[in-house]
């Protein structure tokens, strides 16, 4: 494999799709919210993205198997019968190349389907303390989708700084192919996964394409993540307490990551 290659089921048709790519990033907001509806529609796998610029490691199967990393583009209806495009993966590309490369291929098939509207899914770091109340942010190559994502509860221009990645690259360069684009980050903290996050950007998500979702589990692993962090707490409050002057203890950073 010597160039990013999408592998596709023939005659694929859509009816004016929209592209919702959830990928690997900041507290996995966009995998965790891409993922949730995956699981919570009857969404069917259409395409395959392979890339040697995705990491040099391959993907153990529960049965013995493997099988090489990718990203995977499903296919589902919302409530009006409108086709929604859904991108997971298992890694982004590793090199500035390698995310041009990638980026630009995934806007192009897109395009090649019929789409005119896409939106990525990310997390913006507030630093280490956890967010109870996330907000949702965004940025966007249109003013129209601007206004119309500022009435479903996303702030725009309140943050700034970079984008990292897919979130940031499809956006920006989906303007050359005429496509809308805008990308919605959940307010997020330095968790590895940030179930608090990806809610408060599914909840918008959900109106902006239309579905109806249950976000059960991620309120299960919200709650599993916030007694977590409530635990850590209440070691380092100890820890602080048991040692002259205040100073933690050096065994309470094990359980830090």
């Amino acid at each position: 494999m010597n160039k990013t290659t999408i592998y596709y089921k023939k005659n694929l048709k859509f009816k004016n799709p929209i592209l919702v790519v959830g990928l690997p990033g900041i507290g996995n907001v966009g995998s965790l919210v891409g993922e949730h509806i995956r699981n919570e529609t009857d969404a069917t796998k259409v395409a395959t993205l392979y890339s040697p610029f995705f990491p040099h490691h391959v993907i153990m199967g529960r049965k013995g198997g493997v099988r090489m990393v990718s990203n995977r583009f499903y296919h589902f209806k919302n409530k009006s019968g409108r086709s929604i495009i859904l991108l997971l993966g298992d890694v982004q590309a590793t090199s500035p190349r390698g995310q041009y490369s990638v980026n630009e291929k995934i806007i192009k098939f897109f395009k090649s389907l019929g789409g005119k509207t896409a939106y990525t899914i990310g997390g913006y770091s507030m630093g280490a303390q956890y967010v109870q109340k996330p907000r949702v942010f965004g940025v966007s190559n249109s003013k129209a989708l601007i206004q119309s994502l500022s009435k479903q509860g996303v702030s725009f221009g309140e943050v700034g700084g970079t984008i990292w990645g897919s979130a940031g690259l499809i956006p920006a360069m989906s303007k050359k192919y005429e496509i809308e684009s805008a990308c919605i980050m959940g307010e997020s903290s330095m968790l590895e996964i940030d179930a608090n996050a990806a809610k408060a950007v599914l909840e918008v998500v959900k109106k902006i394409i239309n579905i109806d979702i249950n976000l059960e589990n991620l309120e299960k692993i919200k709650a599993e993540t916030e007694k977590i962090i409530g635990d850590i707490e209440n070691i380092s409050k100890s820890s602080q307490e048991g040692q002259p002057g205040g100073k933690p203890s050096n065994d309470m950073f094990t359980y830090i990551r």
